[in-house]
């Protein structure tokens, strides 16, 4: 049956991050009144009495979206860091709403998990046929483990789940700190920060030559509803993408034009590039979900641009 969405008692972990923060919006405009998105001085989802004690209000479905995430900066500075954080925050969930009888689960995975030299386009049947690219490696094989540990929960104790692995994504209310950031947010701060100072050259990791797919956020907000109003596709999981793979070089081309950066890039190949092609079939949503994508890349970069100018006051 559909939920009844403005009646549906609603936990969103996770809910005060960048995709947490949009599912929130989206709740709200499809009229749910009862939505509970704690922040982590409220609930810290790595303490197991925390987390029971969160449980003991009924929910008819929960978005799983907490995570502890970073760019390969981050990744390689803090691997067990992303391993146990991932691992507790999800265990801990799965296990305490299972227990308290959860009507629907939405568990968010990510395409790190996938192998290193996975077959392009990466398609579901492929996840378990490698180990992921080192450099996010923990984090990738922490959100890999816990779609074993949900399947595991469905088998034995009925957990209605459906997990979604979506791509890179990004746009309004990203991380823009660029010891943190992924790839969009910091090309856009590197180049915006570049044209205002009326710098030649920015400096970029890598060599430019990794290409990867994107997937604006509120796409993937439309994935994550799709998934909790589809009980054809629990027990399953589902990527999300736009289904466009681009060069890192010619994505920042893209940025520096919505941008108006006129300068030059520098790459600095000592820096690790990452994943050598991470480019993601988004078949199976579409066929099991309905899932369509709205934004193009072109189109969310720029609205994403146009977010972090008034944010920044930058113009």
């Amino acid at each position: 049956m559909s939920l009844n969405w403005s009646t549906a008692k609603i936990l969103v972990t996770g809910g005060h991050g960048f995709l947490g923060s949009h599912l929130l919006e989206s709740l709200r405009a499809k009229g749910c009144t009862k939505i509970f998105a704690p922040a982590r001085a409220e609930c810290d989802l790595r303490d197991e009495p925390s987390v029971r004690t969160l449980f003991r209000s009924d929910y008819d479905l929960v978005f799983h979206l907490a995570a502890s995430v970073g760019g390969i900066g981050a990744n390689r500075a803090h691997p067990a860091d992303f391993f146990r954080d991932n691992m507790l925050m999800g265990i801990h969930t799965i296990d305490a709403a299972t227990k308290a009888g959860v009507g629907r689960f939405v568990l968010l995975g990510t395409i790190c998990a996938y192998p290193k030299f996975a077959p392009v386009p990466f398609a579901e049947s492929s996840l378990w046929d490698g180990y992921p690219e080192e450099t996010n490696a923990p984090y990738g094989v922490a959100k890999r483990s816990l779609l074993v540990a949900a399947e595991g929960y469905r088998q034995q104790y009925g957990l209605r789940y459906t997990a979604i692995f979506p791509t890179n994504l990004y746009g309004p209310r990203d991380d823009f700190d660029l010891e943190t950031s992924h790839v969009i947010p910091a090309l856009i701060r590197k180049c915006e920060e570049a044209r205002r100072r009326n710098e030649p050259t920015v400096q970029l990791w890598g060599t430019g030559d990794p290409s990867r797919d994107f997937l604006y956020v509120k796409d993937a907000v439309t994935g994550l509803l799709l998934a909790a109003d589809c009980p054809e596709a629990e027990g399953q999981f589902f990527n999300l993408s736009l289904e466009r793979e681009i060069k890192i070089r010619d994505l920042a081309r893209v940025v520096a034009d919505a941008t108006g950066f006129k300068g030059t890039f520098a790459w600095d190949s000592s820096k690790p590039d990452g994943q050598p092609r991470r480019y993601v079939s988004s078949a199976a949503a579409r066929k099991v979900l309905g899932f369509r994508t709205k934004y193009s890349l072109e189109d969310g970069i720029e609205e994403t641009i146009r977010w972090y100018r008034d944010e920044f006051k930058s113009n």
